[in-house]
């Protein structure tokens, strides 16, 4: 799934080895650098894990050049659960932060994407590139049909993050049918700033790579934000309907599935 000159490798774990690999580089990432915490949490063995990771499948990107046996393989990760694993188990991560009524009343083949994270050597270059290549393969293979999960603004200060919140929700609100809606519990309206207030270049500069990376794509986002303390994030719903890709990213796809048949 990696080009032959590259000591990178997209694929799913599918070893004991890889999950708790993957863990790992989780703990780094959303516990020690961003702060966050869970009942799962593993200080002790720096992993962190739920309740979910045995139902899901994970996308890893492995260095082939770093030792498996001190667990340090693993540079990037991709959390994904299909909806008929879902249905078995009873639910989505999703769950617990949005209503999807609107996305299980659709009739269409669902993945929930989670836990997506490089490895801080690994930014900036190729690495998230090639989960996505994987993360394409996957939804081919599998005929999804909308893609969705939680992507995060590190700290829960709304004053902070009040444009690029506002940005979204003006500009990028999922379409009424597939529009989920933060839970009430924790729901922070993103309608904070007038839509003839906001500065593009403002908004975007204050928003996560991987946020922006979906809007590329022709993503939009839920209604509402999720205020998570115990990760010290504020969360957005982002949805991906493949049948409204933009024609460019669209055809990303079909020529990958024209190259595998």
């Amino acid at each position: 799934m990696t080009p032959d000159d590259t000591p990178l490798l997209v694929r799913l774990a599918v070893t004991e080895v890889d999950l708790l690999a993957a863990q790992r580089l989780r703990y780094r990432v959303f516990v020690e650098e961003l702060g966050g915490d869970g009942p799962l949490v593993d200080h002790a063995g720096r992993f962190e894990r739920d309740e979910l990771d045995p139902v899901n499948d994970h996308l890893i990107l492995v260095d082939t050049r770093r030792d498996a046996a001190v667990l340090d393989h693993v540079v990037g990760v991709y959390r994904l659960l299909r909806g008929d694993r879902a249905a078995g188990f009873g639910r989505f991560y999703c769950d617990g932060e949005y209503d999807l009524g609107p996305l299980r009343a659709s009739g269409r083949r669902l993945l929930e994407l989670g836990r997506s994270c490089v490895d801080a050597e690994y930014r900036g270059g190729t690495a998230m590139f090639l989960l996505w290549n994987g993360l394409a393969d996957y939804v081919l293979e599998h005929g999804i049909e909308v893609l969705f999960g939680v992507a995060s603004f590190h700290g829960t200060s709304v004053e902070a993050l009040k444009v690029p919140l506002a940005w979204l929700h003006h500009h990028h609100l999922a379409p009424e049918k597939l529009r989920v809606r933060a839970l009430p519990a924790h729901y922070q309206s993103m309608d904070l700033v007038p839509a003839e207030q906001l500065d593009r270049r403002e908004a975007m500069v204050a928003m996560p790579a991987l946020i922006k990376a979906y809007l590329r794509l022709g993503g939009f986002v839920g209604e509402g934000a999720y205020i998570d303390h115990e990760f010290n994030t504020t969360d957005v719903c982002l949805l991906m309907d493949t049948e409204a890709m933009s024609v460019r990213h669209k055809g990303f796809y079909t020529r990958k599935h024209e190259a595998r048949a």
